[in-house]
């Protein structure tokens, strides 16, 4: 396991770390121990995808039919800096 996310890299959320969506405030949040972060559309519909069988590659293309501004390297930055803070994990083949 690393911390490092490249394309190829299949992301997971950390089984401490839960989505979900507050529906009081209607917004998603990452809840992880002692943090809760407030997530935008966009970064729920990733971290919903990232179940470590998809590569990042594959989670953009997916979310591409969605968003046409959707690019790979806000979604590499998006999960290294989760990775940083090992809320996401990344196998890599």
């Amino acid at each position: 396991m690393s911390t490092a996310v490249e394309s190829a890299s299949r992301p997971r959320m950390a089984s401490y770390v839960r989505l979900v969506f507050d529906q009081v405030r209607e917004r998603h949040m990452l809840l992880a121990p002692e943090s809760v972060s407030v997530l935008n559309p966009t970064g729920a519909a990733v971290l919903g995808l990232c179940d470590g069988r998809r590569t990042v590659a594959e989670i953009v293309a997916e979310l591409r039919g969605q968003s046409d501004h959707l690019a790979c390297d806000e979604v590499l930055g998006f999960l290294s800096r989760l990775a940083a803070k090992r809320y996401v994990e990344v196998d890599d083949d």
